[in-house]
């Protein structure tokens, strides 16, 4: 029954994650599992493709194979391997099988096996269950006979990614490359999709790129993600953050200097556009670029040439722009603070990236990411959400964006150990330890919560750190309302609290704002 089942989706044309997804849910029927899990092997890491019975945050977690004993038995071998009820080793899904039903509850029997395609390991089939004894002696022989069918369905999502693979080949990209890694984007949600689709087709091109979104929603990551899809991918991605720039410096910053242009040039310097030709420059924040040094930047991008500062003759550069900023830049061109001529020339393909609050349940998938490098860093054996824990995150505005929410589930974790929790427990996260009504803020603004100073030294034994706390408190206020002020002008709000804006940068990020 099963095989027939197996072999009518082998013969079947279906969407790579549909083929998958009906894989593991048959995977579940048959051995009466809690949870059937699909991992692909990326790097160092296992991450889950398709899966029935786990957590959803679960989606989001990435299992490093060395820091997870099971995974690594099961990933040392060709044959199925299954792990007695008694078996000491921690299970990674410890605490997130659906059937826990919110109690903090072991796995007792688990089995899986490596898959291998085409001569190489492509990831690893778990099951898990929670009484023991559901993985016999048939069960575990099911597992072995049923290995080749799981690994002909797998094959069978190859062409379509060797599709891709041509299109990338052209430009001399390795898929391997791409997967994974500090350019993956985490999330399943239609809008997140939808983006990148789009982003896909425009990485491929020469145009510029012009990413629009509120604090936190992760324009960095979605830069490299399009440098990293383009046939530049070999060359530099050079990041300059134009709010940090101070206006006497930016220009020497962007196109470098000769000897002797200004006190204290003793060198000639190239800047980052030398240091990116042939690659990729993300222009973050470029909504703070000084007026003089944007009639500059628009000569660079209409015939890709630069002039250092002091110098006589122009250079040179193929550099391709990503730029970024959380301004409406329409605004700031009427109000005369950008110039027309560059926010068209930048915003050829403008690409808006949706705050958190409108990706549904890719909260919980980023909390779970967050929650497994929590766990890691932390050496805890398991840390998850509580049912209610969820629904907290679900109803949250997050005016941070995935920025608050990381430093959301890290000020939790801290605070659970703080108070006493041990690390070798299964640990569950609930809503008063998220905090969030303290740091609630208007849809839109800055989030005013810390990455937690206060919950490190807690969980290091410190019992007050009062002076620090309030000291830090006012600052975050001061911060947050002098960028409210300045309708999230960076520049503006540290002429406002007389600081230098590269200061005040440095300043918000240890605080948690930014």
């Amino acid at each position: 029954m099963m095989d027939d089942a197996l072999l009518a989706d082998l013969v079947t044309e279906l969407p790579t994650m549909v083929r998958l997804q009906r894989l593991v849910q048959t995977l579940h029927h048959h051995f009466h599992c809690g949870a059937a899990v699909l991992l692909r092997l990326e790097g160092d890491s296992l991450r889950p493709l398709a899966a029935v019975g786990l957590a959803r945050e679960a989606l989001g977690r990435r299992f490093v194979v060395a820091q997870h004993p099971r995974l690594a038995a099961i990933m040392a071998r060709r044959e199925p391997t299954w792990f007695e009820p008694q078996s000491p080793l921690p299970d990674p899904y410890d605490g997130l099988i659906d059937e826990q039903v919110g109690e903090a509850l072991a796995v007792h029997d688990c089995m899986g096996v490596s898959l291998h395609v085409e001569g190489e390991c492509w990831g690893a089939l778990t099951l898990d269950a929670l009484q023991a004894g559901t993985f016999d002696m048939d069960a575990r022989r099911d597992l072995q006979r049923y290995t080749l069918i799981i690994e002909a369905a797998i094959r069978m999502t190859r062409l379509e990614q060797e599709n891709r693979s041509l299109r990338l080949a052209r430009s001399g990209v390795l898929e391997t490359e791409l997967a994974g890694g500090e350019g993956e984007i985490i999330g399943q949600s239609a809008p997140i999709r939808a983006l990148l689709r789009e982003l896909e087709v425009v990485a491929d091109s020469e145009l510029p790129v012009l990413l629009l979104g509120e604090t936190g929603v992760g324009k960095e990551l979605f830069a490299r993600w399009l440098h990293l899809h383009s046939r530049r991918r070999r060359k530099p991605l050079v990041h300059v953050n134009c709010a940090a720039l101070p206006e006497s410096l930016a220009e020497s910053e962007l196109f470098g200097h000769a000897r002797g242009a200004f006190s204290g040039a003793t060198t000639d310097r190239p800047g980052r556009f030398e240091a990116a030709n042939g690659g990729t420059l993300f222009l973050d924040e470029v909504g703070e670029l000084p007026l003089s040094v944007q009639a500059k930047l628009l000569r660079a991008l209409q015939n890709g040439e630069i002039q250092r500062l002091g110098a006589d003759a122009p250079r040179q550069v193929d550099v391709r722009i990503i730029a970024a900023t959380n301004r409406n830049l329409r605004d700031s061109v009427r109000d005369g603070h950008f110039r027309a001529d560059l926010y068209h020339r930048l915003s050829v393909y403008p690409a808006p990236i949706p705050p958190l609050r409108e990706r549904g349940d890719d909260i919980l998938i980023l909390a779970g990411h967050f929650l497994e490098l929590n766990r890691a860093r932390l050496a805890l054996r398991s840390v998850r959400l509580s049912p209610a824990a969820e629904r907290a995150l679900r109803a949250y505005a997050w005016p941070g964006n995935v920025r608050e929410l990381e430093h959301v589930i890290s000020r939790a974790a801290l605070r659970l150990l703080s108070r006493g929790a041990s690390r070798s427990d299964i640990l569950t996260l609930e809503p008063e330890l998220l905090d969030l009504d303290a740091s609630a803020g208007g849809v839109g603004t800055e989030p005013v919560a810390a990455p937690a100073p206060v919950d490190e030294a807690a969980a290091h034994g410190l019992e007050e750190v009062g002076l620090r706390e309030q000291v830090e408190a006012c600052q975050r206020q001061a911060i947050t309302r002098a960028l409210r002020a300045a309708d999230e002008n960076w520049a503006q709000a540290a002429r406002q609290l007389g600081l230098d804006a590269s200061n005040l940068h440095k300043l918000a990020r240890r605080l948690g704002i930014k």
